[in-house]
């Protein structure tokens, strides 16, 4: 791991040497977004500061129910990775601290703006848009159409050949479900969402479960992060990607400090490593493609671009909130998630 470039992150370096004389300590985080990211991060930061990390895998809305039951006494220093929302409700709700860092002109401007929006409670980590994958073999096989549009995945051909998550436990499926209502109008896109129910196979707790449940061949087309898909495509699986025709919602990844920590020296060096150039080149090396915060270093090659990606007008500080988020679940669970399979 080469040493930090001291002029563009003095702060950070200076966070993780006094880490590394003491040599000491641990920070308690969750990590919500894909696997392997998750624990290359510990491992090299561990092996740069000797801070031991203790993290656990969860998805976004679990981490956030993880954080409530948990205010009175947290355990968690340091929530990171995974869709933004529930970090901005995990803000309304005074489950976060406040943390400005000093290298703020590091970062993209959607990163910036998340710290504004939150009073300092939470950074953007990275972007990404929402799309579609499908498993190129399957859907030749089926003798089915590559989807490109959001209309196209209600078509009967596609009946019991869709994949998307849960929405109260994953953040990606609440992004998608805001993101339809925003695009729509919220009773035209309950209406799509009722319609699309008919060809959904399942509704997994996570919303990184698409893309390897259609590289293997497991399920024709998944809905989630075009990024995920992106990773399999490269690593030469049957799998192709489109960004829907009508237009798309898209994340910031969270990151965040836990109100009532009980390691915060720990879990600011952690914070700082992660948003690192050091630390967002981590994401590549695992395979996870999303676009990084920090803009003085090159990004991965990989990584898909969002250029031509027909993008909505997100509004973050609206379904941020607790009681939004709350509203539409409910008529999602009342409306779709009770109707029969």
């Amino acid at each position: 791991m080469k040493p930090w470039p001291i002029v563009a992150f003095p702060a950070a370096v200076l966070a993780l040497t006094v880490s590394a004389q003491a040599q000491t300590g641990s920070v308690n985080a969750i990590c919500s977004t894909d696997q392997s990211w998750c624990e290359l991060a510990a491992t090299e930061f561990t092996k740069a500061t000797g801070i031991q990390v203790q993290q656990t895998r969860k998805a976004t809305g679990e981490a956030l129910a993880q954080l409530r039951a948990e205010a009175a006494n947290p355990k968690t220093d340091l929530w990171w990775g995974g869709t933004g929302d529930p970090f901005l409700q995990a803000a309304e709700m005074g489950l976060l601290a406040p943390y400005r860092p000093d290298y703020m002109n590091d970062l993209h401007g959607w990163s910036v703006r998340q710290y504004a929006m939150s009073a300092n409670m939470v950074g953007g980590f990275y972007t990404s848009a929402i799309g579609f994958g499908w498993n190129t073999e399957l859907l030749k096989k089926k003798k089915l159409p590559e989807p490109k549009c959001w209309a196209d995945l209600i078509k009967p051909v596609y009946k019991g050949e869709i994949e998307i998550s849960h929405p109260a436990s994953s953040g990606t499926a609440y992004t998608i479900l805001a993101g339809l209502v925003q695009m729509m109008g919220e009773d035209a896109a309950f209406d799509y969402m009722k319609a699309l129910h008919r060809n959904v196979t399942q509704y997994t707790r996570s919303g990184t479960a698409q893309a390897p449940n259609v590289a293997k061949g497991e399920v024709a087309v998944g809905v989630s992060f075009i990024f995920g898909f992106d990773m399999w495509r490269h690593q030469k699986d049957p799998v192709a990607t489109a960004a829907p025709c009508e237009g798309t919602s898209y994340e910031i990844g969270g990151i965040a400090l836990v109100k009532g920590a009980r390691n915060p020296a720990q879990a600011r060096a952690f914070y700082d490593f992660l948003m690192s150039p050091q630390g967002q080149a981590l994401g590549a090396r695992a395979n996870s493609l999303q676009s990084p915060a920090n803009k003085t270093f090159k990004p991965d090659p990989r990584i898909p671009s969002m250029d031509s990606v027909r993008l909505i007008k997100y509004d973050f500080e609206k379904y941020g909130k607790a009681a939004e988020r709350r509203r539409l679940l409910e008529r999602w669970n009342r409306e779709i998630g009770a109707l029969s399979r």
